[in-house]
């Protein structure tokens, strides 16, 4: 079970280190004025600093309310059912991205569409292969062919001379 508390309390950390992220990586680029104008780091800045800033003001205003004794803060707010729902979500997102690193993006597509279609939303093998071979062709030939944007490439696609 996870209380109100801890949920804004892990969203205000991670927004906030986001923030930081984007303020370090500005700073490499120049924050600064030179005689063209603003220097490419400054607008990354100002807005990393933004969301840092208002990260910790929701830090701040979450744990004042704790220590006030809020019970709003003592709710759950993710029970195992929700957290088993938001897993069977996150999970097969994980499994893309590792399968898209390992395998490449193609493969990745298919098998993650093959098990979010068939294992869980029950589609038939008929439409669930149709649907995931068919959104990999798309992506091959409006990316690769159309666009003429290379996506992530694992040991299979030479294999059948992608």
């Amino acid at each position: 079970m996870i209380t109100r508390f801890w949920a804004e309390t892990a969203t205000a950390l991670a927004t906030m280190a986001f923030g930081l992220v984007i303020v370090k990586g500005a700073l490499e680029f120049g924050i600064g004025w030179d005689s063209s104008g603003p220097q490419p780091g400054a607008f990354p800045f100002y807005v990393g600093a933004l969301v840092a800033l208002a990260s910790l003001g929701t830090l701040g205003l979450t744990v004042g309310k704790q220590f006030a004794g809020d019970l709003a803060l003592r709710k759950s707010v993710l029970d195992h059912e929700q957290a088993r729902r938001v897993a069977s979500f996150l999970l097969p997102m994980a499994g893309f991205v590792i399968l898209s690193v390992t395998l490449g993006m193609y493969a990745a597509t298919i098998l993650y569409l093959v098990f979010t279609m068939r294992f869980q939303g029950r589609y038939g093998w008929p439409a669930t292969l149709v649907t995931a071979l068919g959104t990999a062709a798309f992506f091959y030939f409006a990316l690769e062919k159309f666009f003429q944007i290379g996506l992530l490439k694992g040991p299979l696609e030479p294999l059948i001379g992608l």
